[in-house]
């Protein structure tokens, strides 16, 4: 499993991202920054795992990345890590609908709306991150809360 995830992070190095969004450089660099900003502001594995794997469909070229990032972790990961991948996109192309959705689930909003700032915050040219490898090792201990 863990070996999978590892494989899914590194088929994004240097898959390269639209530079008026994505100034950074690749879906890589990117994914281990957002990662490093939830594992830093949060206390919440799952949402970690979320962070770090929220763009993984990049990797096949597909402009519905999140759509296929979640069937390529279904199964694998955690059904609510699955549901953030699907959905990272939810409060960007339809904010008012999104928050109108989930009015009653606050928890999956709140959710929602951090991976949307990580996803926001993780755009920094000169940032320093960590290894994919680190990263996993980072969520090694809480494997039994992330994995489905």
């Amino acid at each position: 499993m863990k070996d999978y995830l590892l494989s899914l992070l590194l088929d994004l190095d240097g898959i390269e991202q639209d530079p008026y969004y994505h100034p950074e450089g690749d879906a890589l660099f990117h994914s281990l920054q957002v990662f490093q900003h939830a594992h830093q502001q949060s206390d919440q594995p799952l949402l970690w795992a979320a962070a770090l794997f929220h763009d993984v469909g990049k990797a096949c070229g597909s402009k519905e990345h999140d759509k296929v990032g979640a069937d390529m972790l279904r199964g694998v990961l955690n059904e609510r890590i699955v549901w953030l991948v699907e959905h990272h996109l939810d409060l960007l192309i339809a904010p008012s609908q999104t928050k109108r959705k989930l009015r009653k689930h606050s928890l999956q909003l709140k959710q929602l709306q951090q991976l949307r700032h990580w996803d926001l915050s993780g755009r920094e040219f000169n940032a320093e991150v960590i290894s994919p490898q680190q990263a996993i090792t980072l969520l090694d201990p809480y494997f039994t809360q992330i994995v489905a």
